[in-house]
């Protein structure tokens, strides 16, 4: 199923409203796992859920702001599920730091089939269908052409989910010329694609905040793993490792470096 351009864009219309006039001025609190939780939180996944269920009453609805009971129901519907992240990167958001998007992804049959990330300070939204490649604002994306050695190119890392060993290690030695930690899982997977940097790694991952934008990563390069050499994407509400990088030659090296073996599939 593609989605509709018109829910698309009342998505886009619901972010710009709910979340554009709050970034600077951000009520907030913490949750019981220590992560900040917002008002726009709440109310993008109330209103994105209502006009979900109007427009696709037979697919059931996922939101990170959700019980893990309700979570576990959701994903266990037949009919397919809806993947909401309402607001990814809330501590960014909070912090007046521009750099979140809202996250959304179908599955169905275990498989993620559309997925869409927008990001509301750019105007820039990533989506994808399974099979049909990936789009920027509606417009082709194609594969990042990167010549680069791994010596010379720039990695995202987010160190604070990694074991101790492997992110001193990393610290100490890394393979890389230069890097960053933006703090939004699903963007990082959409500039991945887009090349704007060239190495991924990332220790601990929910789906609502990669499935939509691995899903945009994978029609265009699809060189990702776990820290354990599996797919990334798993159909539970397991948290996953991700190592990704934008071409087989970078991906190879980065494995290699990480210890990483890739499973057969």
């Amino acid at each position: 199923m593609t989605m509709n351009i018109q829910t698309i864009e009342s998505i886009k219309c619901i972010a710009n409203e709910e979340l554009k006039h709050r970034f600077s001025n951000v009520v907030r609190e913490h949750k019981t796992d220590g992560s900040f939780l917002t008002e726009a939180d709440l109310v993008m996944q109330r209103r994105v859920q209502t006009l979900l269920l109007e427009q696709y009453p037979d697919i059931t609805f996922l939101g990170e702001e959700m019980s893990t009971g309700e979570q576990q129901h959701a994903l266990n519907s037949p009919q397919g599920v809806w993947i909401l992240d309402p607001l990814d990167g809330t501590s960014n958001f909070a912090a007046g730091i521009p750099y979140y998007s809202v996250s959304l992804a179908l599955i169905k049959s275990g498989k993620v089939t559309w997925g869409m990330v927008y990001d509301p300070e750019r105007d820039e939204c990533f989506s994808a269908t399974q099979g049909q490649g990936a789009l920027l604002n509606n417009k082709p994306m194609f594969k990042p052409e990167s010549g680069v050695s791994i010596a010379k190119s720039t990695a995202v890392i987010d160190f604070k989910r990694l074991n101790s060993t492997l992110a001193a290690r990393i610290a100490a030695e890394p393979p890389y010329s230069s890097q960053r930690s933006f703090g939004g899982v699903a963007l990082d997977w959409c500039w991945l694609a887009a090349g704007r940097f060239h190495l991924y790694l990332h220790g601990k991952q929910n789906i609502w905040d990669y499935a939509a934008g691995h899903l945009v990563f994978s029609e265009l390069c699809d060189y990702s793993c776990t820290l354990e050499g599996e797919d990334v994407f798993d159909f539970s509400l397991n948290p996953r490792s991700a190592v990704a990088a934008v071409n087989e030659h970078l991906f190879d090296q980065w494995c290699d470096y990480l210890g990483v073996t890739r499973q057969s599939h």
